[in-house]
């Protein structure tokens, strides 16, 4: 198959933990034709069909220098087998106009994953609206005094930013609600922006877990990314540490109520966040967590993905 990666510069992976590495190493040990792109590079003129500038590049087994690219040409997405949708967030204005690029690349042919519908009708942090029943009490609203009348019903509560990353943004207020109106209008802009407020869960302590879902199937083990030193964020991205685990029972009760709700709008990959028994976000864009959870467990990830990409690319 030909496969084609909109992905972020490939010179600036971090091969030791990046997903997509992960996913290319695999692809190209089955001897699929790999082709990488950022998102940027996308385009469309009226009479003919989305294309890319793209390169072609092999995979090497040496971990610094691991790939060998030939020179940039205009691809056509809909002559690729798949295009892989792997663009970090933010998910901003260009990251939008990127959906629908691929979505015209689909009317013409292309297979892409995750579908660009389905990225731009679930938003990260506010998916999970959409199953209450499994999250912790949660407000979003740009009113400051709604904030305020949310912790003095709660006490202990995080508030975040709706395009952040990586942990970027996140606060964490207590009963004494140090801070809150200045947190308050760091994040809304003073009225102008969205925030999401959210019940502080105890359990963070004992890690936030990434559950990575593969055409809505669960990986059997979680990545529980724990909190070091005073730190409230278990981001790997501010430190967080790792761990690979068993799912546990209630894992696998979220697991299988979202999982084939979400495979069936064309989300082949989906990264749940869940702190104790509570989603906290839904990670559409560019899940992470494979090298780290098939070093650990010895299950491989990026050969179930394969797999799951194999069936769907070529069905008919």
């Amino acid at each position: 198959m030909k496969l084609l990666f909109v992905a972020d510069p490939l010179e600036g992976f971090k091969t030791y933990k990046d997903s997509t590495f992960a996913m290319m190493r695999e692809a190209h040990v089955r001897g699929h034709e790999l082709f990488a792109c950022e998102a940027r590079h996308l385009r469309w003129q009226r009479g003919g069909k989305v294309t890319a500038l793209s390169r072609r590049f092999t995979v090497t087994a040496d971990p610094h220098d691991w790939f060998v690219p030939e020179a940039r040409a205009d691809a056509v997405l809909a002559e690729m087998d798949a295009v892989l949708m792997r663009s970090d967030p933010p998910f901003d204005s260009e990251y939008f106009y990127a959906t629908h690029l691929l979505e015209q690349a689909e009317r013409e042919g292309a297979k892409v994953f995750n579908r660009p519908a389905a990225l731009r009708n679930h938003p990260e942090k506010l998916a999970i609206l959409e199953f209450p029943q499994f999250i912790t009490p949660t407000l979003v609203t740009r009113d400051g005094a709604q904030v305020r009348a949310f912790h003095a019903e709660h006490r202990d509560i995080i508030l975040k930013p709706l395009d952040g990353m990586g942990g970027m943004g996140i606060f964490r207020v207590g009963p004494d609600g140090l801070n809150l109106g200045s947190i308050i209008e760091t994040l809304n802009k003073h009225g102008a922006q969205t925030l999401m407020v959210q019940r502080y869960l105890p359990e963070i302590t004992q890690g936030d877990k990434r559950i990575l879902l593969i055409d809505g199937e669960p990986v059997p083990h979680a990545l529980a990314r724990i909190p070091q030193g005073s730190e409230i964020r278990g981001n790997m991205a501010v430190g967080g540490k790792g761990v690979a685990q068993d799912l546990s029972a209630r894992d696998r009760e979220i697991a299988s109520q979202i999982g084939p709700i979400l495979a069936a709008r064309g989300l082949l990959l989906v990264g749940l966040d869940v702190i104790g028994d509570c989603v906290t976000e839904i990670n559409v864009t560019s899940p992470t967590g494979f090298q780290e959870i098939t070093q650990q467990t010895g299950f491989d990830v990026a050969r179930t993905f394969i797999n799951a990409l194999e069936r769907h690319a070529l069905a008919k």
